[in-house]
């Protein structure tokens, strides 16, 4: 009896139901997003930057710093600490046993060093496997994982740099021989190594006002494999980020920050057909020849590939932006507004959220609002929470 399950739908499971899952009942046709595999890495992993319209390059340093830019780390106040995440997926769609998870923390060194290390897990359930007849053969479990660790140095008073090392393991088909319709393919579990490397410059204006900047490359490493065939790998979620924040302390119980971030995918266009023709056209004859494209090279490539030249480069940037207020550093309300354009996933959303942090202990919650049809957002109307024990340096 023939399995009916395709290592492609598992694929789609683990990468286009995640937050650019954009084209249920739209004519994909017309658009041109990037696909990638684990595109979990880039889903925002606390309440705090989530509620910020998923900014964060230059936000406050806290135990979420490996994911939005690993050189805060150097800039973080207290002296060890440990958070965690807890987001559903899909429960607009009533699916009740896929979540992610997120634990990470950190040790300041000394007071220029920082070590971290985080796990990022994401489960998609139980998927049950059936014949022909509609018979249950088995259950699958199919998971994807990331753990890393990370030291950041202050280069000066101003300036820190981070790096980042990654293993990564998706396993989208516990090792199931498919049927595609052209005969068996034996699957595996894919593996990789990825590095991160980030800049974070920050500097008071006065005693009351600061800035800060953040520029952060992330996810660049080898390609995902599912199968023996080197010609169908998956480009990891290279990605760079870079923006800046503001902070005003108006007086000893009211502060207020605003941060915008860019955001852009360094993996290079891949080919796809519109009104039977393939852009970019070099791929028109030879689909071989992107999946051979190196890791550097795609990142090099991915600012000039675009069918559409400059103005569909600029239609790949990602825009976020969000605005924070605390009183008396104890309890803080957050907002912010993620944009991105309609033919690279189509994904807009306002969000909200707020903190409490009281003695050791921190809390926090963020909840995300669609504000366009154009997408299917899987993480629409979910609150996400995360909690925190920081705990501050000895004198």
């Amino acid at each position: 009896m023939k399995k009916l399950i395709s290592l492609t739908l598992l694929m789609a499971m683990g990468g286009m139901l995640w937050a650019q899952s954009s084209w249920i009942g739209q004519d994909a046709s017309n658009k041109n997003y990037i696909s990638t595999g684990m595109p979990i890495l880039l889903i925002a992993p606390d309440a705090v930057s989530a509620a910020l319209g998923d900014a964060g390059v230059a936000s406050t340093p806290d135990a979420y710093s490996a994911h939005w830019n690993n050189a805060k780390f150097a800039f973080i106040e207290n002296q060890a600490g440990i958070s965690t995440t807890y987001t559903p997926w899909l429960r607009k769609l009533q699916v009740g046993d896929m979540n992610l998870f997120y634990l990470g923390g950190y040790y300041r060194i000394n007071n220029r060093s920082t070590a971290a290390a985080s796990l990022t897990y994401f489960t998609l359930g139980d998927i049950d496997m059936t014949d022909i007849d509609g018979q249950k053969i088995n259950t699958l479990h199919p998971n994807e994982f990331a753990i890393d660790a990370t030291y950041a140095l202050k280069l000066t008073d101003d300036l820190s740099l981070g790096a980042t090392g990654r293993y990564m393991r998706s396993d989208l088909t516990n090792g199931q021989t498919i049927n595609d319709g052209s005969g068996n393919t034996a699957t595996q579990a894919a593996n990789s190594l990825a590095a991160d490397i980030g800049l974070y410059f920050q500097k008071g204006i006065d005693n009351n006002q600061e800035y800060a900047l953040g520029l952060f490359i992330s996810n660049l490493g080898a390609k995902l494999s599912y199968s023996n065939d080197d010609n169908d790998k998956e480009f990891l979620p290279a990605n760079l980020r870079f923006g800046g924040r503001y902070t005003n302390r108006i007086d000893n119980y009211n502060k207020i920050s605003v941060l915008l971030d860019f955001n852009k995918l360094l993996v290079p266009t891949p080919p796809y057909t519109k009104d039977g023709v393939t852009y970019p056209s070099r791929y028109a004859n030879n689909y071989a020849e992107y999946n051979n494209i190196g890791v550097i090279q795609g990142a090099i490539q991915s600012f000039y590939d675009a069918p559409g030249g400059f103005s569909e480069e600029m239609h790949e940037v990602q825009i976020s932006t969000g605005a924070e207020y605390w009183y008396a550093e104890t309890f803080a309300i957050r907002a912010g507004y993620f944009y991105e354009h309609e033919t690279k996933g189509g994904r807009q959303y306002a969000t909200v959220g707020f903190g409490i942090r009281y003695n050791y202990f921190s809390g926090d919650f963020a909840y995300l609002i669609p504000t366009t049809t154009v997408s299917t957002n899987s993480l629409a109307n979910t609150i996400r929470i995360s909690i925190g024990i920081d705990m501050k340096p000895t004198k």
